[in-house]
């Protein structure tokens, strides 16, 4: 069964990110545009819920964040139920813990999830993404490296990713402005 996210992310810039949505336009499979408002709640277990221009889901990640493959666990709902996930997440005494705001294209190119994101106080990414079983987890993660070195694009490290993150965790209130 593939229940195992595969998937790595860069920061560029804005120029990149224009120059990335062109490319893919062109040599991609456009799947389109899309406004998520993501809520991260403060639990041992990543636990997220979202609200998009399609529809609203619940969605839990095993593994530490930005690892390169987790188990991922998601239930998908009307986009006018995202109030009452959140309500009764609420109600079962988890708080938020941050909130993002992105706008996301996504595209399937060379049997790869792509999705180009502008993230308001956080940047712009690009991430690769791929599906795979627990045995195949490592030979995805190398397939999804080689498309990076195809792209030219350099892999940001984790670590760099990890001190964004908390600095956007400890200011996305005043970030979101």
């Amino acid at each position: 069964m593939k229940n195992i996210e595969v998937e790595i992310r860069s920061f560029i810039s804005e120029e990149k990110y224009q120059e990335l949505l062109d490319y893919f336009k062109k040599e991609g499979e456009f799947l389109g545009e899309e406004n998520q408002e993501t809520h991260y709640f403060d639990t041992k277990e990543d636990l997220r819920i979202q609200k998009n221009d399609n529809y609203s889901k619940i969605w839990m990640k095993k593994g530490e964040l930005h690892d390169d493959h987790r188990e991922e666990t998601e239930i998908k709902f009307d986009t006018d139920q995202f109030g009452e996930l959140e309500k009764l997440f609420l109600g079962l005494g988890f708080g938020v813990e941050i909130k993002w705001f992105r706008k996301r294209n996504n595209f399937k190119w060379k049997d790869v999830d792509v999705m180009i994101d502008w993230t308001k106080g956080y940047g712009y990414i690009i991430e690769l993404e791929k599906m795979s079983t627990e045995e195949e987890k490592d030979k995805t993660l190398e397939f999804l490296k080689e498309k990076f070195k195809e792209l030219n694009i350099p892999l940001t490290p984790k670590d760099e990713f990890d001190k964004k993150f908390k600095d956007y965790k400890e200011n996305w209130r005043e970030l979101i402005k």
